[in-house]
């Protein structure tokens, strides 16, 4: 089963598809849950900007390849919350930048590294996540309501139009770039914890390899 019909199966949050992506046919072969990735690759799942939701210094880390623009990362978001709750300060979230979508992928990205700088990224990026049928809709990208949606949310216009094209974002997204390319990634979302890949994907395996990465950590 492909990541669309598994997320249509546990998501109930009526999200219109995107229809079928060129990326989607290009999945990584299968790897045991048991595996760990290269060193290079391991190297390239977080940057020190990282944005991160949860404690720091939690001892389990899930990696999220995360597009705005993807309905499946939309579904999968409550679920990862939930996943967070469940185990409180033991797990925590990296967020990677995978702009799979297009250019309105890209400027949802400088938005939320804007809200990042402006210490308002969660509840942005929750914003572009609830609003995404709106500005990502199956029948035609509307990035000109990003601003508006992140603006109630929390986030300053004003201090955000020159963070968006500022050199630092910039660096940002092309060194997320780079760094897809290395560790493979081909869809999103696409989630290692505490450096394994989640392979096969779903729900059920997510919450399995974290409730057993928490459990080796804790013990």
């Amino acid at each position: 089963m492909n990541r669309r019909g598994l997320i249509l199966s546990v998501a109930t949050l009526g999200v219109a598809g995107f229809g079928g992506a060129s990326w989607y046919a290009n999945r990584p072969k299968p790897a045991s849950e048991t595996e760990t990735i290269a060193p290079a690759q391991a190297n390239a799942l977080i940057q020190p900007y990282s944005p991160i939701l949860g404690p720091d210094d939690a001892p389990v880390t899930i990696v999220e390849f995360f597009d705005p623009a993807c309905e499946a990362c939309r579904a999968f978001y409550p679920i990862v919350k939930d996943i967070m709750a469940e185990h409180g300060s033991a797990v925590r979230v990296v967020i990677r930048y995978t702009p799979f979508h297009g250019e309105g992928s890209e400027l949802a990205i400088r938005i939320l590294e804007a809200a990042r700088l402006q210490g308002v990224f969660e509840p942005v990026l929750e914003a572009v996540l609830r609003d995404q049928p709106q500005w990502a809709a199956h029948s035609g990208m509307r990035p000109e309501l990003l601003m508006k949606i992140a603006t109630s949310a929390g986030l300053d216009p004003e201090i955000a139009q020159t963070q968006l094209l500022a050199p630092q974002t910039t660096g940002v997204l092309n060194q997320d770039r780079a760094d897809v390319e290395t560790v493979g990634v081909r869809q999103t979302p696409t989630f290692f914890v505490n450096g394994k890949p989640l392979n096969p994907f779903g729900e059920a395996e997510l919450r399995r390899l974290v409730s057993a990465e928490v459990a080796m950590a804790t013990n």
